[in-house]
């Protein structure tokens, strides 16, 4: 089944909505990646912002970090893209900004497949024969991307302890002071 909505992860009487709710609450996760239906954040962006900000919350309620998959725009000159009365730069351009707001208002991560994709669709066949869904190297790509974002934020995240001793403290005086840094 594909263009499911966020909204659907929040909704408790859905099939999909019981199923996510109840891996958040009861599986342990340190990462959960989001992605909304392909052009959802561009022709329902309100409700899209509103759904990522209560799936964030519910998300860092159960101890994890949420990553925004931001997705491509339809390959270009697609009838998708005609029948959203978009070019490709304005469909790449509208995900870029909707997904990079939702993730600046709930302080996500975010996956910038959609701008992978811009950056080597001149260059790479990334698309599946429909147009909208990418191929085997597209779903590579995407898959690399989210990976690569989760890596940096591990790497981030890693403990940089140092031990601070002040000389004043005499022998007998064992107390440390260790500094966490995060960013």
């Amino acid at each position: 089944r594909g263009g499911a909505r966020l909204a659907e992860q929040l909704n408790p009487h859905t099939k999909m909505g019981a199923r996510t709710l109840a891996a958040l609450a009861e599986e342990p996760w340190d990462y959960v990646v989001l992605q909304e239906m392909s052009h959802g954040p561009l022709t329902t962006r309100k409700a899209f912002l509103r759904n990522v900000g209560r799936l964030c919350e519910r998300i860092r309620e159960e101890g994890a970090e949420p990553v925004l998959f931001a997705t491509w725009a339809y390959r270009r000159d697609s009838r998708w893209l005609a029948d959203l009365g978009m070019s490709y730069e304005e469909m790449a351009q509208g995900l870029y900004e909707a997904y990079h707001e939702a993730a600046a208002r709930n302080d996500a991560l975010i996956a910038d497949v959609g701008q992978a994709f811009l950056e080597r669709a001149e260059t790479m066949d990334l698309y599946a024969e429909d147009g909208q869904h990418p191929n085997e190297a597209g779903s590579r790509l995407a898959a690399e991307t989210i990976a690569a974002v989760i890596r940096a934020d591990q790497e981030e995240k890693r403990v940089a302890t140092t031990i601070d001793v002040d000389p004043n403290l005499n022998r007998n005086d064992i107390r440390l002071r260790v500094l966490y840094m995060y960013r």
